[in-house]
């Protein structure tokens, strides 16, 4: 998608299905609501009836969290933009992302909706819980789930929110010039380091951006 196919400020239709466009659209605060109860709870369960140590625990969320860390930057660079030659492929783009990269300010449109978020964490809860060891892939599976959450709100902040400290301006420029100068370069949402260890980051001034 080009820098300058972007309409600041409105929202536009997905689907022409009435039933899809409603699926489409979530209100940034559901995927805290559905899924923080899940990653403490969890958790919780798991310290309490002794499934995991708190060391394990402390390991294994760390290393769920830098594997979501690096899923962020696969799924967005390699499948959110990938735009294909087909009419199916540019479809799929245009649902999965395109459509964000159009319509930046759509408030409903920011987050993962649980048509996506729910079917890929069963899938990899199923996968982990099929290869057994609790103790570690319990603390594991809550460290991807509680980083994908910061990543969604993250997201979302960086759209609608001003940030106040020099990490989140830092942060926002980052963004800011993904969607409106350099779409091909820095695809790190809740994180910048990323697109450094990855060679694709942008250095841009935040004075440019765009609000």
């Amino acid at each position: 998608m080009k820098n300058d196919e972007y309409t600041r400020h409105v929202t536009g239709r997905m689907f022409d299905n009435a039933f899809l466009e409603f699926c489409s659209r979530i209100h940034p605060a559901t995927p805290a609501i559905i899924y923080l109860p899940l990653v403490v709870g969890l958790m919780g369960w798991g310290l309490w009836s002794g499934t995991t140590r708190p060391l394990l625990a402390a390991e294994g969320f760390a290393a769920g969290a830098l594997t979501w860390f690096l899923m962020e930057y696969v799924i967005h660079r390699y499948v959110f933009h990938w735009e294909g030659k087909g009419r199916l492929a540019k479809q799929f783009h245009f649902i999965a992302h395109g459509y964000h990269h159009q319509y930046p300010d759509d408030p409903h449109r920011l987050v993962m909706p649980l048509g996506v978020s729910i079917p890929l964490a069963t899938l990899i809860g199923a996968g982990l819980w099929a290869v057994g060891k609790p103790s570690v892939t319990l603390p594991y599976y809550c460290g991807i789930v509680a980083a994908y959450l910061f990543y969604d709100i993250t997201h979302w902040a960086l759209h609608f929110l001003k940030p106040r400290t020099a990490w989140g301006k830092a942060l926002r420029a980052h963004h800011m010039a993904h969607h409106f100068a350099c779409p091909d370069r820095n695809f790190g949402i809740s994180n910048r380091w990323i697109d450094y260890v990855m060679g694709s980051v942008r250095r841009r001034d935040p004075a440019q951006d765009r609000a």
